[in-house]
């Protein structure tokens, strides 16, 4: 599977995935689509953060994704065909190889978060959310309520590994929660089978990295700073021990500067980068949907560090230790997340990795 990495020359989110509401409409009449799951592997039933349930009795037929990580799910696991629309799309070229076609057809309700009465009218029976309560860029908005949903007929679960992060009790370290959100979405979209090829491909690649690596003391290992380029220079945005970055830097055996930030991402100063000064910096760019310019964007990252009075002195920075790894596949649960904890350990660990 392709990993959306960049490199320079310098560089060497059925324990319950879903969070559901309080309930909501039968997920209408139709059968699951061809190829999919049997009637008799429902019902199926998911819990959310609280322990609250939902079921489905089968497949849903008309899915709404609140963003472009659950359409990049849905996709890997052959159920896009059942999904009407969503938010906050993927720009073109910027979801891996075959994936982008089928993509870039997704009726698109809004380039952001997607309005209530046009999510609540958009003849849904599911509605996956990725946000939860977290600050999507000026907020969530006027959210529908559950009972809203209830009435609309439209089911309203969450990818917990991102949803929830920010509640979780304790550091997230590896990606079993990710895993989790595959296994129980291939069960909810009857591709369980699909949900389980991609799990145990994830699971395959992460232990290699924990066998390679295990060896090294925890002391020894080198620390690294996950630089959100695009959440602006002025204030550095750390991503603490509830983000799945946290996991994934941890699975490649590393230090996360800030795991010792308690939740999912937090505003930190450069004074506190400096102080942590860290042997390796990823360039955490977004996908500018083509090879030209997301390097053209890590260029810009690695030269602000370079040429910043705050930065330039750090260590990582002085050694060319820079990563160009992308900010989707570190931040966000896919699949992915796997490719990028391979992608970490081959530079950290030269020879024993990959």
């Amino acid at each position: 599977m392709r990993s959306r990495v960049w490199w320079g020359t310098t560089a060497v989110v059925i324990g319950g995935l879903l969070a559901a509401g309080c309930g909501g409409g039968d997920g209408g009449g139709a059968s699951p689509a061809a190829g999919k799951a049997a009637s008799d592997d429902y019902p199926v039933t998911v819990t959310d953060c609280t322990g609250a349930k939902t079921t489905f009795s089968e497949a849903p037929q008309k899915i709404v994704t609140s963003n472009a990580s659950s359409l990049e799910l849905l996709l890997r696991l052959g159920a896009g065909d059942q999904v009407i629309g969503t938010g906050f799309p993927p720009g073109k070229g910027t979801l891996p190889g075959e994936l982008d076609a089928p993509a870039q057809k997704v009726n698109v309700l809004s380039q952001t978060v997607i309005p209530k009465e046009k999510l609540l009218g958009s003849g849904a029976d599911l509605y996956i959310d990725t946000f939860a309560n977290m600050n999507m860029g000026g907020g969530m908005g006027d959210a529908p309520t559950e009972a809203e949903f209830k009435a609309a007929g439209i089911k309203h679960i969450y990818l917990k590994s991102t949803a929830c992060a920010a509640q979780s009790k304790s550091p997230v370290t590896d990606l079993t929660a990710v895993e989790e959100d595959i296994t129980s979405l291939g069960a909810v979209t009857g591709t369980s089978a699909k949900a389980k090829e991609l799990v145990t491909s994830m699971k395959e690649k992460a232990d290699a990295v924990r066998k390679a690596v295990g060896g090294t003391a925890e002391a020894e290992r080198p620390t690294y700073f996950f630089f959100d380029y695009d959440a602006g220079t002025k204030q550095p945005m750390a991503v603490c021990n509830r983000q799945i970055a946290n996991a994934v830097i941890t699975q490649a055996g590393a230090r996360n500067v800030f795991a010792d930030c308690d939740g999912d991402f937090k505003p930190v100063g450069w004074e506190d980068v400096i102080a942590k000064n860290p042997d390796w910096i990823q360039l955490g760019v977004r996908n500018r949907g083509g090879e030209a310019a997301n390097k053209k964007a890590f260029d810009e990252a690695q030269k602000w560090l370079e040429t910043n009075s705050a930065t330039k002195g750090l260590e990582a920075v002085k050694e060319g230790h820079f990563l160009r790894i992308g900010s989707e596949q570190t931040t966000i649960a896919g699949v992915e997340n796997a490719d990028t904890v391979e992608a970490i350990a081959s530079a950290l660990y030269p020879g024993k990795v990959g």
